[in-house]
């Protein structure tokens, strides 16, 4: 079937390869579509992502590295599913991302797995464990909801899908498994339903399963469906079935019957599923697609077949619903996502006429509004009609595809149907059918408001209206106005009436509405009129009207001058500046003129409101100047200032400060120039210096930076104004920096009396020149001393402002200062008063005054450098007194009872507060050992050494050295560049050390010495030490000491030190020996203290002499020694030797080197000696195995044989596999037949040739691999049976079956394979590369077989290899047959053209021609029959004549001049009516003067050259042609030359003819002439009767009398006075029944209106209708008498008709 008829259409949306996507990771667990909306991929390299697939911007993906072990995108928005297993757990870890906020929503952690999971609502997420299903909503804090436990026909299921319907009621889990033993490549699928309401589960065998709803006849509720698809096989029989079934049926309602329906999966998919099932409620289809790309397509509601094909040549392993086009998604392992959409326009003719099923067509039709089932719903409603069954067809008629049956002729056929008593009208019927199913058309709604007009219930209307059940029209609102106005000014707004809505808008005065309504609908009434209107009677309104105007876009339809003289001309000064306010708005130069009328008429009449609207500043662009005078005028002087724009001007206004708002005054300021501003300033300083001073600091202040503050000084100053300077200097101060401004505040606050200020600024401020307002501050003398105080305490004039006080006799000021303000400068206080002679009473009393505030160590400073520190004796020792540790204290102390000498040495010991280094120091010129003291006392290591060692006290410094015990200062005084190293050396070694009783200060000194690299000197102290029986001479560490540094600085004396010493760590120091290389000694060491293992690896490693290790091992006969021994012998490769020693030793350990060490030297009989002792100790895998390799080398088979029928732990694979590497065969053989390793017992036989045992282990095996090893030597060996049982295991794997092909040929065993092939065929396993290959090799090695082979199993073969072997060996029949069979026409089509010889067959090649896609090969097939078959050109020619161009193969036969060959084609293709076939068919007629066929083509076929045509034919020498050429050019139009060849070839006839058909009376008036000159009577007559229409009677008659021809005119003159008399009776009877109707229906309006005031009489007596409520909504009369022209009804211009 053609796929454009198909009735599903198949696309290809995307490839996922095409944008990036590895295919390695296009597989069901990294791939999920939950919807069509987007696609998400999972990616695990280069590295962790996942990639998301928009599928409306598919080629635009968002690619985020996230690691994920799945990923599900939501099936409506951008929210992100993750799973992640946590590591070492079976937990996994549960995130959701919104990805457009970035956000994480919610995650939770899953105690067990989670094996599947699926978006089952854009809200809820369905999850599947082992054991369980959970519900996850992503909605609030929700944890996961356990829903069900999973059946038992679930374990152990690979879960593909979850599914819920959209009550989420019904769920259901299905999953897959192997199949049957039996049949084990079917794989078996289950199914679990579970209902939440009843809490219970179903288990059913299904493979894919979906949910749906579907409205059953008689029940308003729709009942939930579930479809499941089936494939299962019992006792050898495959069953496929498709049940549709209802769940949760409805008591007492109609419920659905049970569908069910065959699968049929074609033989090729016997093994082939259903993966997949997708319901389109679009259309109520059923889709169900299989794992190898086969859909099935049902009806939901009968569960008829409708289609199936194969959609994807690769498997499908996901799918999703498309929605909104009825159809589904479905992705292949190719990447290929595939969308599959209903055909709506072939689908129902399909289904009509492929199925003959017409109920589904028309269902389908109605189902899916789908055309193609016009006709047979148009039947069935005539049907239903004639039948009287008037409610059907009402209803068939409301559902009909696509409202073909919603016309006007169906209301009229409902109509004419008469009204029978007691029943609901059938045109009632069909309109309340029409309701409930949808919304009426413009003409049903029409008829139906008609009838409820008429009936007045007006609410039916209404609620239809809210309901949106009727289609609004004009003609409905002109219906519905005769009940109501405002329901059909709905209708008029729906309807798009405009000028019918403004003349409602209108009348209801809602004029406002009507801009709303023309902006909306693009309509332009008359503004100006409406506007004039409102104005009269509410001016408010009239300025919201104008402004709602002003609003509209493409500007104001009435400009703004035209709408304020309207304002204007009723003095509504208000109104009109209300308007022009809003409507200038946008202050633009083209509304300057308004802008200065605006201002005007206000400034006249309200100055109040012009200022405020100058304040807003919404206008820039009026009259400046002018305004500025009105503004004068009106006393508005700040107006006045801010729009003049000459400097008098200005100057002449701003003296007038009285009655300008200062503030307003200071804001003009700023709006001038530097220098306007300056002279405006000095204006109004000379007219009033005190009234106007405040205003001048003001703008002084605001606006300094613009003036610049040098000229507003300047300008203060000049007047001499320091008020004013202080003032505005007091506002600039604070960000100010400039030291002069703040000087001059200084002086300005001092000259007016501030002193409080100059405090307090002198106090804060960090920037005036210190040294310049001290002398200002002790020039001006002040009263005040506080802020020169300020200044000078400051900035350091300390003794300044001392001296200055002390002259000017302000004692009082300086005891405040030193006591009040800074006590910390008392001493620089004190110097001052020193050196100014002040009384020591005085200065003794300000000191004491101060006390502990006071800063000792300044003060002492200064009273040390004046030499009067005996002055501060009465003070310090008041503060000792106190308690005061201070140590500035203390250390004034001690230099004064120093400097007295009252008992220093007892200050020095006992004085715990004073610093060492200050007193020592002051101490050292006066006497060193109270220095030394002082020091001692304050560890102050540098200082006493310096001391001492300038004046040669070492044996104080060397006690006072080994006392500290720092390593530090032992370092410092024994440094080599210390030049007294050597006499404090010797005051240790004779004077301190000995004194010393202390073991640690005796170590610190050693340590000391031996850090200072002084050995000998050290080995000297200590042999004095240890040696000579002192306190120290059994120290442990001592000798340890003595030896190792004899090691390091004499090594001679080591081994006399190793004899008489015995208390040192021998270990270590022997260590500490073979480190030296002193290996003798270490021997000595190691050896004194039994330490046997160190003493032998001292002579290995060391001295290495292996004879006197042994020798020493035999003497101790320790077995850690001859362990030792053993390892030496095996590094030097005595392995026999090692191998002994390791014996004695009884050492296992090492088994791993002396194994690879005998192997290395081929020592097996050795080893085996050893492998026996180590297996008597440990069970290791390696030793056994070795030990079993050991009897194979030296060929003790029948010990291996006897060893692995006992117990051991021996890795016979391993040893297997080794023997065998090593071509040890027969012990191979032993060990792969213990343990039944058939595949490599197998091979070893081959290698000893034992063939036949070979393929029995190898048919033990059974193993691909083991299959063609075996085969492989039977080959090489030509043991062909042997190798064609092997062959056939190997053949039934597809993977294999090339690789032994292959083989064969190599080796040139055509035939045997051949035989191979042939034998395969009949296996039960036989696959399509079996039949394939065979294929191939007949096709290369026996022609003579290859078609009956294809024939026999063309269903069998993968034709596109075989297809490639024919080509290749040149087999062009068969190759063409192949072609035909894989429905590759075209290559078909060009492989019997190119090889015709032997691939040409005229019926097979007409079968091909017409299935070829390349519209190429169409004209291509007419060269290759035109050049080798021409007498059979018009045959393949009318096979293809729906397929080619016909002008195209005109031009070939043309070209090739045989356009006569091909006539029968031309002749049956000439219904086209083609130009081409016509002119070629009309120049074959030519050349043959068959001018009854020539003509019958030109009266049928008119598309040729038909003037060319004439042209040549009308000179051919035959009349019968002439004739064709004249008929040609009077169907032309020619009839001039048409009527001229006819009179020249004397065929009147047809002259006359020509004459009549053209219409033109000159041409046949001109004939009747020519006839008359010819002498033609009878001519003449006849051309009256044939030209009887064009020929005028007056020209007929007058031409008959002149030419003596009455009598043949005769008959003319009596047909037209019967003409015209037949007329004018015809026009006498209209105008008497004319007359008649008149009369008639005059008559019937008396009757009516008789019967009218008949009914009159009756009513109630009715009030004067309102005025504009007459009837037909007439006019109002127009208004004169007020300079306006009459209005058109309802405010509108007069509108045109449409």
């Amino acid at each position: 079937m053609a796929a454009a008829n198909a009735p599903i259409t198949m696309k290809e949306a995307l490839t996922l390869p095409s944008i990036g996507i590895n295919p390695q990771f296009i597989t069901f667990t990294n791939v999920t579509m939950e919807s069509d909306k987007f696609i998400c991929v999972r990616e695990t390299s280069p590295q962790n992502s996942v990639v998301i697939i928009d599928m409306n911007m598919p080629m635009q993906p968002l690619r985020r590295p996230i690691t994920a072990d799945s990923a599900l995108m939501n099936p409506v928005s951008k929210i992100l599913a993750l799973k992640a297993q946590l590591p070492g757990t079976t937990q996994d870890h549960l995130q959701i991302f919104n990805i457009e906020m970035k956000a994480k929503m919610k995650s939770h952690q899953m105690p067990e797995q989670v094996v599947f999971w699926k978006w089952i609502s854009p809200k809820m997420l369905g999850m599947v464990t082992q054991t369980s299903v959970y519900h996850w909503s992503i909605e609030g804090d929700s944890e996961p909801v356990k829903m069900f436990d999973r059946t038992a026909n679930l374990t152990n299921n690979q879960i593909i899908n979850y599914k819920c319907d959209p009550s989420e009621k019904w769920l259901v889990l299905i999953g897959i498994a192997p199949g049957s033993p039996e049949r084990p490549q079917l794989v078996k699928g289950n199914m679990q339903l579970f209902s939440v309401d009843q809490q219970r589960s179903q288990a059913l065998e299904a493979h894919a399963a979906s949910f749906a709803s579907l409205k059953v006849p008689g029940n308003e509720n729709p009942s939930i469906l579930i479809s499941f698809a089936t494939k299962s096989s019992n006792a050898g029989q495959v069953t496929s079935k498709l049940h549709v079934i209802e769940l949760g049926a409805q008591p007492g309602k109609p419920s659905f019957t049970k569908k069910q329906a065959d699968l049929f999966f074609p033989p090729d998919f016997a093994d082939d599923f259903p993966v997949a099932m997708q319901i389109s409620n679009k259309y109520g289809l059923i889709y169900v697609i299989t794992k190898l790309g086969l859909l099935f397509v049902y009806d939901l509601e009968t569960a008829t077949a409708v289609y199936r094909n194969r959609i994807s040549p690769d498997p499908i392993f996901l799918t999703s619903e498309a929605s909104s086009v009825g159809g589904f998604y479905a992705v292949n392992r190719r990447g290929q996502v595939l969308l599959a959409t209903v055909n709506e326009a072939t689908i129902v003719p399909f289904v009509s006429g492929q199925l003959n099923n017409l109920e589904l067509a028309v269902n389908l039709a109605k189902r899916g509004n789908l055309p193609g089932a016009e006709n047979l719903v148009v039947q069935r409603f005539q049907e239903l009609f004639a039948q009287t069954k008037y409610k059907e067809a009402a209803e068939l008629a409301a559902e009909s595809p696509q409202g073909i049956l919603r016309t006007p002729d169906t209301v009229a056929k409902f109509q004419s149907v008469p009204v029978q008593a007691g029943q609901t009208p059938p045109l009632l019927q069909y309109f309340g059918t029409l309701l409930t199913k949808g919304k009426l058309n413009a003409f049903e709604s029409l008829e139906l408001s008609r009838l409820v007009v008429i009936q007045n219930k007006k609410n039916l209307l209404e609620n239809w209206l809210a309901e949106d059940k009727l289609e609004c029209s004009e003609e409905l609102g002109d219906l519905v106005k005769t009940v109501d106005n405002d329901l059909a000014l709905k209708i008029y707004i729906k309807a798009r009436a405009t000028p019918k809505v403004v003349a409602a808008f209108a009348e209801r005065r809602e004029f406002d509405k009507i801009l709303i309504y023309s902006k909306q609908v693009g309509y332009s009434p008359d503004y100006l009129f409406l506007l004039q209107t409102i104005l009269r009677t509410d001016p408010q309104g009239a300025v919201n009207f104008a402004l709602m105007m002003s609003q509209m876009e493409g500007g104001c339809p009435v400009d703004y001058n035209t709408i304020t003289d309207l304002f204007l001309q009723r003095n509504l000064i208000r109104e009109a500046t209300a308007f022009l306010l809003d409507v200038l708005k946008p202050n633009l130069p083209e509304h300057a003129h308004l802008q200065t009328k605006v201002l005007e008429i206000n400034l006249v009449t309200f100055p109040n409101v012009a200022d405020a609207i100058l304040a807003n500043g919404m206008f820039s662009h009026y009259d400046r100047p002018r305004i500025a005078q009105l503004c004068e005028k009106a006393g508005l002087y700040v107006r006045a200032l801010q729009h003049y724009s000459e400097l008098p001007d200005i100057k002449r206004v701003i003296v007038n400060t009285h009655a300008i708002e200062p503030q307003s005054l200071v804001e003009f300021f700023g709006t001038l120039s530097k220098d306007w501003a300056l002279e405006c300033m000095k204006d109004l300083l000379l007219v009033n210096l005190r009234g106007n001073l405040q205003i001048i600091v003001q703008v002084a202040k605001e606006y300094c930076e613009q003036l610049g503050v040098e000229a507003c000084i300047k300008l203060f100053e000049q007047f001499k104004s320091y008020e004013g300077l202080y003032f505005f200097l007091g506002s600039y101060l604070s960000s100010s920096e400039d030291p002069d401004i703040h000087f001059k505040y200084i002086e300005a606050a001092a000259k007016t009396g501030q002193i409080k200020e100059v405090e307090r600024v002198t106090r804060e401020s960090n920037f005036y020149d210190a040294e310049k307002t001290k002398n200002f501050l002790m020039e001006a003398k002040l009263p005040d001393a506080r802020p020169l105080i300020n200044v000078c305490d400051r900035f350091g004039f300390v003794p300044d402002l001392t001296h200055y006080l002390y002259t000017n006799n302000m004692l009082r000021y300086i005891e405040g200062y030193v006591q009040k303000v800074n006590p910390g400068n008392a001493p620089q206080v004190v110097g001052q008063l020193l050196d100014d002679e002040c009384p020591e009473d005085f200065i003794k009393g300000l000191i004491l005054s101060v006390r502990s505030l006071l800063p000792v160590e300044p003060l002492v400073d200064e009273c040390e450098k004046r030499n009067r520190l005996r002055l501060l004796t009465q003070f310090l020792e008041h503060l000792v007194s106190e308690g005061s540790q201070d140590v500035h204290v203390h250390n004034a102390l001690g230099k004064i009872i120093i400097d007295s000498n009252n008992n220093p040495e007892h200050f020095l010991t006992t004085n715990p507060y004073y610093d060492s280094r200050v007193v020592g120091k002051y101490c050292e010129k006066r006497d060193p050992t109270l220095a030394v003291v002082a020091y001692r006392r304050g560890q102050c290591d540098e200082e006493l050494i310096n001391v001492t060692s300038k004046n040669s006290l070492f044996k104080l410094q060397a006690r006072y050295v080994v006392e500290r015990m720092d390593g530090d200062l032992w370092e410092k005084v024994l440094n080599p560049e210390n030049e007294y190293r050597r006499q404090l050396i010797d005051q240790v070694v004779s004077t301190a050390l000995p004194e010393s009783k202390s073991p640690e200060q005796v170590s610190a000194a050693v340590k000391a010495f031996m850090t200072a690299d002084l050995p000998h000197e050290l080995i000297e102290l200590l042999e004095k030490i240890v040696l000579q029986n002192s306190a120290f001479s059994g120290n442990f560490n001592l000798q340890n000491l003595l030896i190792l540094t004899a090691i390091k600085a004499d090594p001679s004396r080591v081994m006399d030190y190793i004899n008489r010493l015995d208390n040192f760590d021998g270990p270590a120091v022997g260590e500490v020996a073979v480190e030296a290389q002193l290996y003798e000694e270490a021997f000595a060491i190691f050896k004194k203290f039994n330490l046997n293992v160190q003493a032998v690896d001292v002579l290995l490693d060391n001295i290495q002499s292996i004879p006197r290790a042994v020798e020493f091992a035999y003497r101790v006969e320790e077995d850690a020694v001859w362990s030792q021994v053993a390892k030496a012998q095996l590094k030097e490769g005595l392995v026999s030797d090692a191998i002994e020693s390791f014996i004695r030793a009884d050492d296992a350990t090492q088994f791993l080197d002396v194994i690879r060490a005998s192997e290395d030297t081929e020592c097996f009989h050795d080893l085996v000696k050893y492998l026996l002792m180590v297996r008597n100790k440990i069970k290791e895998p390696k030793v056994d195995s070795e030990l079993i390799y050991a009897y194979a080398k030296i060929d003790r088979l029948s010990d291996i044989e006897e060893f692995i029928l006992m117990p051991n732990v021996a890795n016979l694979h391993n040893v297997g596999d080794r023997l065998f590497d090593e071509a040890l065969y027969e012990a191979a053989k032993i060990i792969y037949a213990f343990i039944s390793n058939w595949a490599k017992l197998a091979v070893t036989l081959v290698r000893l040739q034992q063939f036949q045992g070979a393929v029995d282990a190898a048919r033990k095996a059974n193993s691909a691999k083991t299959w063609k090893e075996v085969c492989f030597a039977c080959v090489d060996a030509e043991e062909f049976r042997l190798a064609q049982i092997c062959g056939l295991n190997i053949i039934v794997q597809v993977d294999d079956l090339e690789e032994v092909s292959e083989y064969y040929q190599n080796r040139g065993c055509f035939n045997e394979l051949i035989s191979l092939m042939e034998s395969g065929l009949g296996l039960e396993r036989a696959h399509m590369g079996i039949f394939t290959e065979l294929g191939v090799l007949y096709a290369r090695y026996r022609h003579e077989k290859l078609m009956e082979h294809i024939k026999l199993f063309s269903t069998r073969l993968n034709i596109p290899k075989l297809i490639r072997a024919c080509d290749e060996q040149q087999h062009w029949k068969e190759l063409t047959y192949l072609y035909i069979q894989y429905d590759e026409f075209d290559n078909a089509a060009t492989t019997v053209m190119n090889h015709s010889p032997d691939a040409w067959d005229h019926m097979q090649f007409k079968d091909i021609a017409v299935k070829v896609a390349n519209v190429e090969l169409y004209y291509k097939a007419v060269h290759f029959y035109l050049e080798e078959h021409p007498d059979l050109i018009n045959d393949v020619l009318n096979v293809l004549a729906l397929r080619v161009d016909h002008t195209r193969v005109v031009d070939i036969m043309r070209k090739a001049g045989q356009l006569p060959l091909v006539k029968p084609y031309m002749v049956a293709v000439q219904s086209n009516n083609v130009s081409a076939v016509n002119e070629a068919l009309n120049e074959i007629y030519v050349e043959e003067e068959d001018y009854d066929r020539l003509r019958e083509s030109i009266d049928l076929h008119d598309n040729f050259d038909q003037i060319g045509l004439a042209q040549k034919i009308e000179k051919h020498e035959l009349l019968e042609m002439r004739r064709v050429a004249a008929y040609i050019y009077k169907k032309a139009g020619r009839w001039k030359q048409s009527i001229a060849l006819s009179k020249k070839d004397k065929v009147y006839k047809d002259a006359m003819e020509t004459a009549s058909q053209s219409g033109d009376r000159e041409l046949a008036e001109e004939l009747l002439v020519y006839f008359i000159e010819q002498g033609k009577k009878e001519c003449f007559a006849s051309c009256l009767f044939v030209c009887y229409d064009l020929i005028r009677p007056d020209v007929a008659l007058e031409l008959a009398w002149l030419n003596n021809m009455i009598d043949f005119a005769f008959p003319y003159l009596l047909q037209f006075i019967r003409e015209y008399t037949g007329k004018v009776d015809e026009l006498i009877k209209d105008k008497i029944e004319a007359i008649k109707e008149s009369k008639a229906k005059e008559n019937e309006e008396q009757d009516i209106v008789k019967q009218q005031n008949m009914y009159a009489q009756l009513l109630p007596l009715a009030l004067p209708a309102p005025p504009g409520m007459g009837g037909g909504f007439a006019p109002p009369p127009p208004m004169g008498g007020m300079g306006m022209p009459p209005m058109p009804p309802f405010g509108m211009p007069p509108m045109g008709s449409y």
